[in-house]
């Protein structure tokens, strides 16, 4: 959807539709309020400028510290529609537990399954490469792992086997186009490719050394007798000079 020109509701200066906050003074303009696609949403607008979904976000009071990983200042706690995530308010990243993404990885897939994947998913471009930087979890404060979301999604997520995943800004919206599009059907059909591929080089490296020990049996067998008669003649020859 095209950008439209909007106003800045702190302080009334033009802003895009695609921009997160007031390039004038720096107001927040956008938060993740979509449930159907997990994209960022301007303020006050009613449906999704990424999938027309109409606008469903509650924000409310939580005791539960959780630190952005990158800011280290306390997320916000969010409803995105029946979705629970934590929000950062400064660079937009999201927190989501590992409940909550695994909900949202069932729910969109079955979407996909019901209308069909009438996204494609993106091939790899050409990014610039920057400097990995490995952040704290939320929840344990352990460093996370830096991990392609679904091993062929293109989005490197930073996850915690025990918690959850941190997104950083739009990186949600983008695993959910890639769920919808069949991405995790395509991921699991890989990986059950690639065990197949395992279990036919375990089986051939199984059958040479079973026909390398063969080998040395039957090698065995034919030396044997003749060690045997040497072994013998030379007892044979040494008494002769006893």
């Amino acid at each position: 959807m095209a950008a439209q020109s909007l106003n800045c509701p702190n302080c009334g200066a033009a802003a895009s539709s695609e921009s997160t906050r007031c390039g004038h003074c720096n107001s927040r303009l956008a938060t993740v309020a979509c449930p159907s696609c997990f994209g960022m949403i301007f303020r006050g607008a009613k449906f999704c400028s990424h999938c027309g979904a109409r606008a469903d976000r509650l924000e409310f009071s939580s005791k539960q510290i959780r630190l952005c990983p990158r800011c280290q200042v306390n997320t916000a706690a969010t409803v995105i529609g029946k979705t629970e995530l934590r929000e950062c308010p400064r660079c937009e990243g999201v927190w989501a537990n590992a409940e909550s993404l695994q909900k949202i990885c069932a729910d969109r897939e079955q979407q996909a399954a019901v209308l069909g994947a009438a996204i494609t998913i993106a091939e790899p471009g050409s990014t610039q490469m920057e400097a990995v930087r490995y952040v704290p979890c939320p929840a344990c404060k352990k460093l996370m792992n830096r991990v392609n979301f679904a091993s062929c999604s293109t989005v490197v997520v930073d996850v915690c086997k025990a918690h959850g995943t941190w997104f950083d800004k739009d990186e949600l919206r983008r695993i959910v186009e890639f769920i919808r599009a069949g991405g995790l059907e395509k991921a699991r059909t890989k990986q059950i490719e690639e065990l197949e591929r395992q279990k036919r080089k375990l089986s051939t490296a199984q059958l040479a050394i079973s026909r390398e020990n063969s080998n040395a049996y039957a090698s065995a067998r034919y030396d044997a007798p003749e060690s045997i008669i040497s072994l013998a003649a030379g007892a044979l020859i040494s008494s002769f000079f006893d």
